[in-house]
């Protein structure tokens, strides 16, 4: 018999860098409200947050079958009150399937009165997909976000064209090498994307292994 722990996924950074996340999204998200993680991986950042946010409603989403398998099995292990189950969501798609709250047909249960969805998580993804699965998450955040709502994302970054260190220009070669259109993103290009869809920077933070939270607020 198959059994739910059969399809839980492995990231072994999500340990690492899992305690220094919770730190800076403790100090930044909004209070009461719901909070979706785009790009949610194998599901342990969420298993991790959302007993550590409790007073907030955790939301992942993913676009590929394995992963929202994955997902589903760590949140049936280690279920919290607030955890939801995850969202089918391509960060490219020019509307989101939680904007039209259609199917799932538990999305319409979702109590955004109570928890306004009023901030985006986005961990790891900008540099290992294409330029335009940035922008169309800065498009989704445009237009989910109320405004004051918060968009944060976690990785390495490049500063005004150079990288921040030896191990993030390997890392970048070794992207590139497996797909050209993945790189690590100078964050000069990631804040004038968002601004140019009303997302102002509000603060940056250094990580652990030469990443960066970096933190938008919807104008």
């Amino acid at each position: 018999m198959t059994t739910p722990d059969d399809a839980r996924q492995y990231a072994p950074a999500t340990g690492r860098n899992r305690e220094p996340i919770l730190e800076v999204l403790q100090k930044v998200l909004p209070a009461n409200c719901t909070v979706l993680e785009i790009a949610s991986g194998t599901g342990e950042h969420g298993i991790f947050f959302a007993p550590r946010l409790s007073n907030h409603k955790w939301l992942p989403s993913e676009a590929h079958p394995l992963l929202l398998a994955s997902i589903e099995a760590w949140r049936t292990c280690q279920p919290a009150d607030n955890l939801y189950p995850p969202l089918e969501l391509d960060v490219c798609d020019s509307v989101w399937s939680v904007e039209t709250r259609i199917s799932p047909d538990w999305l319409q249960d979702l109590d955004f009165e109570t928890f306004p969805l009023a901030a985006i998580v986005n961990i790891n993804m900008i540099h290992i997909a294409p330029w335009s699965a940035c922008l169309g998450l800065m498009a989704g955040a445009n237009r989910i976000l109320p405004s004051g709502g918060i968009l944060y994302l976690y990785g390495p970054f490049q500063r005004h064209g150079q990288h921040t260190a030896p191990s993030n220009e390997a890392f970048d070669t070794t992207l590139r090498s497996q797909n050209p259109k993945w790189g690590v993103r100078d964050i000069d290009d990631v804040v004038e994307a968002a601004r140019e869809r009303d997302l102002n920077l509000l603060a940056t933070y250094q990580m652990p292994a030469n990443n960066l939270s970096v933190v938008f607020q919807r104008r």
